[in-house]
């Protein structure tokens, strides 16, 4: 069975959380919502829907042995402020590029987590509109305009009405292009 962590802390785009661990669930995958940089497991989104994770990053960390099979990093701010300043989850998220599992972000995320680590070094990658300016000029020069990009593994997505998208994405990676397929028929999504 494919494992997903998906990351949330206070301020997190409700959206770009939410869709990914639904439409994993629907793929199969057993999805787990960590709440990070804090001891509790309710973490209240930019909009204001308070969440309750399944388990805190800590709790996982001391119960999981092996990396999972993809991590999940949603935007929003300041969710996407809050967990760059996360050491754990930064390292967390460190370790599962470098074991080359499937690191996703969207949103801010990209621009203001993954832009602490070196994880855009030489990717093709987009975020939320103007985010990108905050990175250096070689990081930016592989910035796409595009509502979700994929390169090796990792996976980029522009925003919020972005998330079905990079949800399916993730879904296509993990599973194939047929659970793909079947997930948007019955859920009767768009064509993309």
């Amino acid at each position: 069975m494919k494992k997903t962590v998906v990351l949330l802390a206070n301020g997190f785009e409700e959206i770009e959380a939410l869709s990914p661990a639904d439409y994993l669930r629907r793929a199969g995958a057993e999805v787990i919502i960590a709440a990070t940089g804090t001891s509790s497991r309710n973490v209240e989104g930019a909009h204001k829907i308070l969440v309750t994770a399944d388990m805190t990053l800590d709790t996982y960390f001391s119960t999981e042995k092996e990396l999972p099979d993809a991590v999940v990093i949603p935007g929003g701010m300041p969710g996407a402020k809050n967990i760059s300043e996360c050491a754990k989850a930064m390292e967390f998220i460190n370790q599962m590029f470098k074991a080359k599992k499937l690191v996703a972000a969207i949103c801010a995320s990209p621009a203001v987590v993954l832009g602490k680590t070196e994880i855009l070094n030489g990717k093709n990658w987009t975020c939320y509109p103007e985010m990108e300016k905050s990175l250096s000029a070689e990081i930016q020069k592989n910035h796409k305009i595009q509502p979700v990009v994929t390169d090796e593994n990792l996976i980029t997505g522009r925003g919020p009405g972005t998330a079905e998208q990079f949800s399916m994405e993730i879904v296509r990676i993990l599973f194939s292009e047929e659970t793909k397929t079947k997930i948007m028929e019955a859920s009767v999504q768009r064509k993309c």
